[in-house]
């Protein structure tokens, strides 16, 4: 006999019948929608034999974490600070691990990703808002992985910039077409590629010999040296708690076919934040090596890193060759990840705001040349250089992107009527609005510090304005409206 529906999210999916749009044209990935077969609860299977059916959109995110704008602020903020903005990572980390478990939970419960379940909530306007701010936050993603890739290739093979470019961003479809061989393929590459990146820091953090004392200061102790280490701080937690991420992970636990009784969600549920607890704390380690590595080999020697080309290149004096193409492969690794799953991520957004239903080759082709275009000028306008700086502004722009994400992601996990039984308790309120309104407060703090309280002042007013005309002003066509 089938599972029943849950009642935790029947007020939910009575909506979606209502508007017609509770078909497979409205699944999450389509292509991949629980097309992986797990152990139920009931099947009396070991629950590490379980977790093993589970394990796989927690790295998918993860790589995420670990992109080259990740390497940029870290690289940044270990060669000016030294350790003293590991706790800036550590910090971020949590965040970050808190958010993608309540994507998960959004995924499972409601069976809707971050998109979608955002504009079945809110009005046109909002959505379409929210759609904008999300691209900008992609592209802003995009270009960091095209350069950091970009930069690899040149690194190892000598191919120029612009020309790396271009490779690393068409490349990623072929990869991506192991969607539709399984999803179990793309999520190995992602795995092994992670693997990579994890092993070629551990030996060149082990070879830069640390001041061990100082990284468990750094980590543990917050300290604030000056308004440039905010700035380098705010990119940290954009490149850690990154918007496209959410709409991600609310997607691909959709993939799992797991059963729909109560017990079969809450065991998805807590499969899932094992998942992805256990994948960001990899992150987590790979974040904190690159800052550790910039403060033993630069700011220890009182260099100054702009470029990722010129930490190569001091690399090698430092701790030799072998070092410096570790560097490289790892550099390449994150860059070739994380455009795949940044491409999930902008199909996801797309087909969940506006409900664009193309081939996959041709909606993969359309997210990977809005970032191309734009990585193409830097890289050709710039020479290709300063990219450290290139990254670490990509990422603060993430940064201001992500209180329009993560609000909506708390009160649509906060909803009784959508959530049931699942809807975040009040610590978890208390906690997710806490660190909403801490991510948004830094953002202000920064903005009123780099361009002055009169745009400040302009940008709040327009948001106040535009939010007052879709409360009070706007009104739904009848249709829709019916």
């Amino acid at each position: 006999m089938p599972d029943a529906d849950p009642p935790v999210s029947r007020s939910l999916r009575s909506r979606l019948v209502r508007s017609g749009d509770a078909d497979e044209s409205a699944r999450s990935l389509p292509e991949a929608w629980r097309s992986l077969t797990v152990w139920s609860a009931s099947d009396g299977k070991p629950w590490w034999r379980r977790m093993l059916g589970f394990a796989g959109p927690g790295f998918l995110v993860a790589v995420g974490y670990m992109d080259p704008g990740n390497w940029g602020t870290d690289l940044a903020g270990g060669s000016q600070f030294g350790y003293a903005l590991l706790w800036v990572i550590l910090a971020s980390n949590l965040m970050a691990m808190l958010l993608q478990v309540l994507c998960a939970r959004l995924g499972i419960v409601t069976g809707r990703d971050l998109a979608q379940a955002c504009r079945d909530r809110y009005s046109k306007p909002t959505s379409i808002a929210l759609w904008l701010l999300a691209e900008i936050a992609i592209i802003a993603c995009d270009l960091a992985e095209l350069i950091g890739a970009a930069v690899a290739l040149n690194l190892l093979l000598g191919i120029p910039l612009i020309w790396g470019v271009v490779i690393t961003g068409f490349d990623v479809l072929i990869l991506l077409m192991l969607v539709n061989v399984g999803f179990r393929w793309l999520e190995a590459i992602i795995i092994a590629l992670i693997s990579t990146i994890g092993v070629c820091f551990a030996i060149t953090v082990f070879m830069a010999q640390p001041d061990w004392p100082a990284v468990a200061q750094g980590a543990l102790i917050p300290t604030m040296p000056n308004t440039a280490a905010l700035l380098i701080s705010l990119g940290i937690l954009g490149a850690t708690v990154m918007p496209h991420n959410l709409y991600l992970h609310s997607s691909i636990v959709q993939t799992r076919a797991h059963g729909s009784s109560r017990q079969d969600i809450k065991s998805a549920i807590g499969h899932n934040t094992v998942d992805t607890i256990f994948a960001l704390a990899c992150a987590f380690f790979v974040n904190a090596a690159i800052l550790v590595l910039a403060a033993s080999v630069f700011w220890r020697s009182g260099i100054e890193v702009t470029e990722l080309q010129q930490a190569h290149e001091l690399l090698k004096p430092a701790l030799g060759g072998a070092a410096a193409t570790m560097f490289a492969v790892a550099l390449l690794c994150s860059g070739q990840s994380s455009t795949i799953t940044g491409t999930l991520a902008g199909q996801i957004v797309m087909e969940g705001f506006l409900r664009i239903r193309v081939r996959p080759w041709l909606r993969r082709m359309i997210t990977r040349g809005i970032a191309i275009v734009p990585a193409l000028f830097i890289v050709s306008s710039t020479g290709g250089q300063d990219t450290v700086q290139l990254l670490v502004l990509s990422q603060v722009v993430l940064s201001m992107q992500l209180p329009f994400a993560i609000f909506p992601l708390m009160t649509l996990t906060s909803s009784k009527a959508d959530m049931g039984e699942f809807a975040n308790p009040l610590p978890i309120k208390i906690i997710g609005y806490g660190v909403c309104a801490l991510i948004s407060g830094l953002n202000l703090f920064l903005l009123w510090s780099t361009i002055g309280p009169v745009w400040v002042c302009a940008i709040v007013a327009v948001m106040v304005a535009f939010i007052a005309w879709v409360r009070f002003g706007y009104r739904a066509p009848a249709a829709a409206a019916a």
